[in-house]
């Protein structure tokens, strides 16, 4: 039997064009939202046109139309509806990415691929991030015209960025990178036997430079919910190879930073062997002046009480911010808890029917996962399946103190994502 992992050339070459444009919108993606997603354009109607009938055939097509006829009705008698009409576009384009792409991915050998094409892609992405902290660098005015956008000593100053609108949009892309490349470098060294020499060396040391770089980039974005989840996935892969040892490790590591940001009694002489940079910010003393209206707890009780107020419908997509601005007098652009957000602006039904799509991919992609556990021919699937459903509630993870949505290039690639793990769902059919 041919393995899945084998190209797919000869199955399927009528998508060869959805692939070429889609490898071409992933590499451009990050750095111009409007050129690279030309390329994720037409990729997507590509798909649509060619397996129209197979895509609307799905149930799991027509369960994403029931929760798109949800945001736009929840549009309509929004507490603002033109910030509620401006707030569908986060939403559509993913539902439709999500509704086509489980059948290009339904191969694993472009599902390995398109990790390939992420992890090339967050080489350059922190390495220029290095450099614009480092040396100032940035776009210039021209370039800015058509989204290439790097910003002298990052956004906010001192936060690596690189390309994308802010230090936390940038550490969940490298994160998701972080742990994909992990992924894929297990894969290499476990099958380096099936290889020429050269080629395992090349691939291990391109993975290895991207591991390295994406894991420095994640710390010098400073976002700690990233920090812990980027530590949480390493003990996940620790767990996956019985290298407890890792695991171990990590615990130390964490234990001493904690002891030094918190402990009564020897905090002094930890902080002497603790970089100040990690404690201060887990303490927050890096940024002691923030107001009671820019803490999260604030944020996620107004949005409760919207939540309270309107459980059906919601308030509208977007109007967290006006109803914010009216009862805290600042503006803020969401809660920081993706989860909340929604309760609040499209209401509990729709939420749980969100919820509910996306869940019941995870739960079919952890099933997969416990089906193939012991078969060995599908040892590679396995690991990759694997990889990509760390990478994935990850990103819900970090969900929970943050919104990823209103960067276009992060809320893609979390779609993609779920689109590559429903892909798998359809090998095992």
């Amino acid at each position: 039997m041919k393995s899945l992992l084998s190209s797919p050339r000869s199955r399927s070459n009528d998508l060869q064009w959805v692939e070429n444009f889609l490898k071409f919108g992933v590499f451009l993606f990050p750095f111009s939202a409007t050129i690279g997603g030309v390329g994720l354009v037409i990729a997507l109607f590509s798909l649509w046109q060619q397996r129209f009938h197979q895509i609307i055939s799905e149930r799991f097509t027509w369960s994403l139309g029931v929760f798109s006829l949800w945001l736009v009705i929840t549009t309509f008698f929004a507490f603002q509806p033109i910030l509620a009409l401006q707030g569908l576009p986060n939403f559509l384009p993913g539902i439709l990415l999500l509704a086509a792409f489980p059948i290009f991915f339904a191969n694993l050998y472009r599902l390995y691929q398109f990790a390939w094409w992420v992890v090339l892609t967050s080489i350059l992405l922190s390495g220029l991030g290095f450099m614009q902290l480092g040396w100032g660098w940035e776009s210039p005015l021209l370039f800015r015209s058509i989204g290439i956008n790097l910003l002298a000593y990052g956004n906010p100053d001192g936060r690596m960025s690189s390309f994308l609108m802010y230090a936390n949009t940038l550490a969940i892309y490298l994160l998701i990178s972080f742990l994909l490349a992990i992924g894929l470098w297990i894969d290499i060294y476990r099958h380096r036997q099936e290889k020429h020499k050269g080629e395992m060396i090349g691939k291990l040391t391109i993975l290895s430079l991207a591991v390295v770089g994406d894991g420095l980039g994640l710390i010098f974005t400073n976002s700690r919910s990233v920090w812990g989840l980027a530590l949480l996935g390493v003990m996940a892969f620790a767990v996956y190879l019985r290298r407890y040892w890792v695991i171990y490790l990590t615990v130390i590591a964490v234990g001493m930073v904690v002891w030094a940001a918190w402990a009564p009694w020897g905090q002094g002489t930890m902080r002497e062997l603790i970089p100040a940079y990690f404690w201060t910010r887990l303490t927050d003393e890096l940024y002691d002046d923030r107001y009671v209206t820019a803490l999260r707890t604030t944020q996620w009780r107004v949005a409760r009480e919207m939540i309270l107020e309107q459980p059906l419908l919601g308030w509208g997509l977007r109007n967290f911010t006006p109803v914010y601005q009216t009862e805290m007098n600042v503006w803020m652009g969401h809660p920081h808890n993706l989860f909340l957000m929604l309760f609040a602006e499209i209401g509990i039904p729709g939420t749980l029917l969100f919820c509910g799509i996306v869940g019941n991919v995870i739960f079919q992609g952890v099933r997969n996962l416990v089906q193939w556990s012991n078969k060995q021919e599908k040892r590679r699937e396995h690991l990759l399946l694997f990889t990509y459903l760390i990478s994935f509630c990850s990103c819900i993870l970090f969900n929970l103190f943050d919104v990823t949505l209103f960067d276009v290039r992060v809320n893609l690639l979390g779609w993609f994502l779920l689109s590559a793990i429903a892909g798998m769902i359809e090998v095992k059919r």
